[in-house]
């Protein structure tokens, strides 16, 4: 038995212990009915939007082509969906995971964590290694998600990536995205896969030499800070998308702040190593490797 096989069953294993914690069914979609009720999913978590998310058309085909689309239900309610599709990066056949949703009513029990694992699994079992997707890294939510719960890395900083997005989550700020790459048989991965990875310490960190490059007032104001480190802490509002209907132009203040200091780091040749529980960065000059 070869190593990818066994890696395979670890992340089949793992998948399904992640929906039995989250109480839901995990399974593709692909009848019409399935696939609306998906739209419908999409668009109660965005809510009022002028834009089409994806569409029952757009998800008939992606499902019939062999893509990824899947659902997770709680007996007969589809409470989360995930879908991707293929692509290329540098030659390498990945899959691009575009758009992941739960119902408010649900978020706090594990059910993204539960689709993207099953995402995991399904991906290894064809033989792709790499899932790639892009996301607001002001939110801070998603990006203790990604990196830390899931394992996952930031590797480029987009700019506008979208242009603008009218959407109660989006609300007209400039799109800025980064890009994550989530190499699903790294051992950050596989830690994650079964609850083993841990958070960043912050104080483990500051002790060790990192500095705060973009630090977060009691008010929270971003302070930009003339810093010089091999390890970097880049923090973010706690929860932005409340901030945008709160304070907008302070919303904006934040977008500038985290694309230049954020920004400018990756374009440096940093690499993210996880986010810490008080929402920061962890930013390094060198890629973090194993022991």
């Amino acid at each position: 038995m070869t190593s990818s096989v066994h890696l395979a069953d670890q992340a089949a294993e793992a998948a399904e212990d992640a929906a039995t914690r989250a109480r839901v069914d995990v399974r593709e979609l692909g009848d019409v009915q399935a696939l609306s009720d998906t739209d419908e999913l999409f668009r109660t978590i965005w809510g009022p939007t002028d834009r089409n998310l994806v569409g029952v058309a757009i998800l008939r085909a992606l499902a019939h082509s062999g893509n990824y689309v899947v659902g997770a239900y709680d007996g007969s309610r589809l409470v989360g969906a995930l879908v991707g599709f293929m692509g290329r990066h540098d030659g390498d056949l990945q899959l691009h995971s575009h758009i992941l949703g739960v119902h408010p009513d649900l978020r706090d029990r594990s059910v993204g964590f539960a689709l993207k694992e099953h995402q995991r699994a399904w991906s290894l079992a064809r033989g792709i290694t790499t899932v790639a997707w892009t996301f607001d890294p002001l939110v801070r939510r998603n990006a203790y998600f990604n990196l830390t719960k899931l394992g996952a890395g930031i590797t480029r900083y987009y700019t506008n990536f979208y242009g603008d997005l009218n959407d109660d989550i989006n609300a007209h700020e400039e799109s800025d995205r980064v890009l994550i790459e989530w190499q699903l048989d790294s051992e950050p991965a596989i830690a994650a896969s079964t609850l083993a990875l841990a958070a960043p310490d912050i104080e483990s960190l500051t002790g060790d030499g990192a500095v705060e490059a973009l630090a977060v007032t009691d008010d929270g104001v971003p302070v930009i800070n003339d810093a010089s480190s091999d390890t970097l802490l880049v923090g973010i509002p706690q929860d932005v998308v409340a901030l945008r209907r709160s304070d907008a132009e302070l919303a904006t203040r934040w977008r500038h702040a985290v694309r230049d200091v954020l920004g400018d780091a990756l374009e440096d040749g940093y690499v993210t190593a996880g986010m810490t529980r008080s929402g920061y960065y962890v930013v390094k000059r060198t890629p973090v490797r194993s022991s």
